[in-house]
């Protein structure tokens, strides 16, 4: 019996009963109405049927009345049980199942709730197990990578590491799978000194030096933010980092390696250029002969060469000093002044050959006197201007110069020649670079090292250049 016909029957029922209460009351009403109460007729028998007919009547309004008051909780309940499966399949528990009872339309209700529960349950175990697989497939990827790479989420927990990154680290995975890595750090150096340069990322990165594979090995980090767009939004969203450790052990040693040729063979050729220049010396001597004029050509070109070639073997010598880490200060206060005077000398004649004038900036009143190696800092300012005569055009000028500002003493070269383009300001810095079209000789070195000198004074080198205005090449100290 469904529902509705159980509310009909009810209603039904409940109305018979009324109406048969009405008429029985009517027909006693009659009766009394009819016979006196102390008339024979009105004997024992009558009084009772009476009896049983309210009897009767009042237990059919019971029965309707309790019809009608069981109807509501019959539809109720369901629906409560119908409303806390719906909740329980929202909070993913697929294995909710429902009996709503005998009645026809909660059966369907029910049939179809739980064939829905099932399609959802079978659905999810076949996710999960896609993403289980992924996850594995994943993990395989990253542990074959011999690379150590940890992967941390925006919280700095450890999400993924691989076996490499656990051998550097010396530690176990489960100590440190979804564990804080800023906490796991106080307790490990080298994990201590890759989260600080993840969290406060400094200008320079310098190789980490680690004990691995049985020896020392050098690995250079790199930090990967990590960003994804989450469903239904337009924007990136960061959800944490990748640290990467690059072990380039092979190509420090290789460098190592060039480093000690390099310095191996500039001692050599030192020697024979040294020897080729007193040779030159004796035979421009007077008292041994006076040259012709094409001996004395030949002799001005190889005293040329040989002194070029000094140059290159001393900036050589220079650069393997800085690489090999053996670069010795022998700082004392000297006046900027005399740097410059120095570099003037040192260039004077290269000067007079092309035709340029050197003028100096100065100011008349004190600069203060610096704390360096005067042997350096004059070799920069004589390589600077040793340039700026080179790329001047023949019969220009060039100018050096001092100034003060504030706690900051400055000297600077300018010339006025083709100048840089901008987006090699940069770049002129590095070893062995020569600015594209550029034709005049040299070894790519000479502005490599004057950086790297002045930046082991904590000075700076900087560089003012436009294409046609020339260039202005200026080094900067702190007074302490």
């Amino acid at each position: 019996m469904n529902i509705k016909t159980k509310l009909t029957f009810g209603i039904g029922v409940l109305v018979a009963m009324i109406v048969l209460l009405v008429v029985l009351s009517a027909v006693n009403l009659q009766i009394l109405t009819a016979t006196e109460p102390d008339s024979p007729a009105a004997g024992p028998g009558l009084q009772r049927a009476l009896m049983w007919i309210y009897i009767v009547g009042i237990a059919c309004i019971l029965i309707g009345i309790g019809m009608l008051f069981r109807l509501p909780s019959s539809i109720n309940k369901p629906i409560k049980e119908l409303t806390n499966g719906i909740m329980e399949i929202a909070n993913h528990n697929y294995q909710k199942r429902l009996n709503l009872g005998p009645n026809e339309e909660f059966i369907e209700v029910a049939e179809s709730f739980n064939r829905m529960a099932e399609r959802l349950a079978e659905y999810r175990a076949s996710t999960l197990s896609d993403l289980l697989a992924g996850k594995k497939y994943i993990e395989a990827i990253v542990n074959s990578i011999t690379e150590p790479i940890i992967g941390l989420n925006k919280d700095k927990q450890i999400v993924f590491v691989n076996e490499a990154a656990l051998n550097v680290l010396n530690l176990k995975r489960e100590a440190i799978i979804n564990q804080s890595a800023p906490e796991l750090s106080l307790k490990n150096d080298l994990l201590r000194r890759l989260i600080r340069e993840l969290l406060n990322p400094g200008d320079t990165k310098e190789p980490l030096k680690i004990y691995a594979d049985n020896k020392e090995s050098y690995f250079q980090a790199k930090y990967i933010p990590i960003k994804m767009v989450e469903t239904g939004e337009k924007e990136q969203t960061y959800i944490g980092d990748v640290i990467l450790l690059k072990n380039i052990t092979e190509f420090k040693e290789l460098d190592a390696a060039k480093t000690t040729f390099i310095s191996t063979i500039s001692h050599e050729l030192k020697t024979p250029i040294s020897a080729i220049l007193m040779s030159l010396q004796l035979l421009e001597d007077k008292r041994v002969g006076a040259l012709n004029e094409e001996q004395e050509e030949l002799s001005k070109s190889i005293k040329e060469n040989s002194e070029r070639l000094l140059g290159i073997t001393g900036e050589l010598l220079n650069l393997t000093q800085v690489e090999a880490g053996k670069l010795q200060l022998m700082p004392k206060i000297t006046k900027p002044i005399e740097l410059i005077d120095y570099a003037i000398k040192a260039n004077r004649v290269q000067a007079e050959r092309f035709g340029i004038q050197i003028e100096v900036e100065y100011p008349e009143e004190k600069v203060s006197k610096l704390f360096v190696d005067s042997e350096k800092i004059a070799w920069v300012l004589t390589n600077l201007l040793s340039n700026a005569i080179r790329y001047s055009p023949e019969n220009g000028r060039v100018i050096i110069g001092a100034r003060q500002e504030d706690d900051y003493v400055e000297m600077y070269v300018q010339d006025f020649g083709k100048g840089i383009d901008p987006r090699y300001h940069q770049s002129i810095f590095d070893r062995y670079f020569r600015v594209p079209g550029t034709k005049v000789q040299g070894s790519g070195l000479g502005l490599s090292i004057s950086k790297d000198f002045v930046e082991a004074h904590n000075g700076t080198l900087t560089i003012q250049s436009e294409v046609g205005k020339g260039s202005r090449f200026v080094i900067r100290f702190k007074v302490k």
